[in-house]
């Protein structure tokens, strides 16, 4: 079938069931729902409902039986409203999405604050030795001429900080 129908489809339920959530079902097991996305199959014949449940896990299975026991007169509505001759099938399965964006929140609070932690412990610090601790070619090489006795006539620049060409 055509992925733009089901997609149309998929959005007219979407607001199909959220009206029916908030205007007619009256089931005082269901508690704040949000329907946040619907998805139908390519030949129309089954329609998939996430939905997010503001509430602890006891409300969230309270909400999802109601929702179960609601299907019928949901589905019943979104037959009359779209004007199919097959209503597709409801299935209504709890979004993971806002669950796993407030774990992602809570780890990047953590890593922030772990962060400020050592950049607190990092502001006063000094090297434990030089501030370059690496050894250069150039280095031994005046290292050795110094040993032999060897002068150097003059220093010149060598294009690293504290550093000059020998």
């Amino acid at each position: 079938m055509d992925a733009a129908r089901a997609r149309k489809l998929a959005d007219r339920i979407q607001q199909v069931v959220a009206e029916m959530l908030e205007r007619r079902i009256k089931d005082p097991r269901l508690g704040f729902v949000t329907v946040t996305d619907t998805r139908v199959t390519a030949d129309l014949s089954d329609a998939t409902v996430y939905y997010t449940v503001f509430g602890s896990e006891a409300e969230r299975a309270d909400s999802a039986a109601a929702l179960e026991s609601a299907k019928g007169i949901i589905r019943s509505e979104v037959g009359r409203q779209t004007g199919l001759r097959h209503t597709p099938t409801l299935s209504f399965v709890h979004d993971p999405l806002p669950d796993n964006a407030r774990h992602m929140d809570d780890l990047f609070a953590l890593a922030r604050a772990k962060d400020a932690e050592v950049a607190k412990q990092a502001e006063g610090a000094q090297f434990a030795g030089e501030a370059d601790p690496y050894r250069f070619e150039d280095d031994l090489d005046a290292e050795a001429a110094e040993e032999e006795g060897e002068e150097t006539a003059e220093e010149e620049p060598s294009g690293r900080a504290g550093h000059s060409a020998r």
